[in-house]
């Protein structure tokens, strides 16, 4: 079966629970799911509702930098070598563990920061096992990322509550 490469991306809310329900729905079907959160902790409901479900497996968030805009330049390094590393554990989980279901949430923004190279996303891409199916999110994909990609979903906003100073909820934005 030939495997492919989503994208959800865009200023809307949804791109992370759009591919959460993929993970979901792939596990539902039997796959081996594996999810990796960059630039997220492990606060967020899903993370706590995924725990329970066999074979889909969340990947730690063990380290949190805050806002990439409060970053110093010491705490960017930091980070590029923490999210680096992290991207290259999963990779070699990935492949090692034989998974069906690759997610890399939000690896669009720490390519975008400088904080993963975005070249070596693509070497994965075009080497995975043919088995591998991938979702990335995160706003603005590079123009690679989308000529790669198989799928790729824009998730736009038209309207969101914090225009009006409402913050992010729990257990619906996080």
């Amino acid at each position: 079966m030939k495997s492919c490469t989503h994208i959800y991306c865009g200023d809307g809310k949804g791109k992370t629970t759009a591919a959460i329900g993929l993970a979901v729905r792939a596990r539902g079907s039997g796959k081996k799911v594996l999810i990796t959160r960059f630039l997220k902790t492990d606060h967020s409901g899903e993370v706590k509702a995924l725990s329970g479900l066999p074979d889909i497996i969340v990947t730690p968030c063990e380290k949190s930098f805050g806002f990439f805009s409060r970053m110093s330049q010491e705490q960017k390094k930091e980070a590029g070598i923490y999210y680096s590393q992290l991207l290259e554990a999963t990779l070699n989980k990935a492949v090692r563990e034989n998974f069906d279901l690759l997610v890399l949430d939000e690896i669009m923004a720490v390519c975008n920061f400088g904080l993963v190279e975005e070249k070596r996303v693509l070497e994965f891409l075009s080497a995975r096992p043919e088995g591998l199916e991938v979702v990335l999110t995160g706003r603005d994909p590079s123009e690679n990322l989308v000529e790669t990609a198989d799928y790729v979903s824009e998730i736009r906003k038209v309207k969101h509550p914090y225009d009006k100073g409402i913050q992010a909820r729990r257990g619906i934005e996080y």
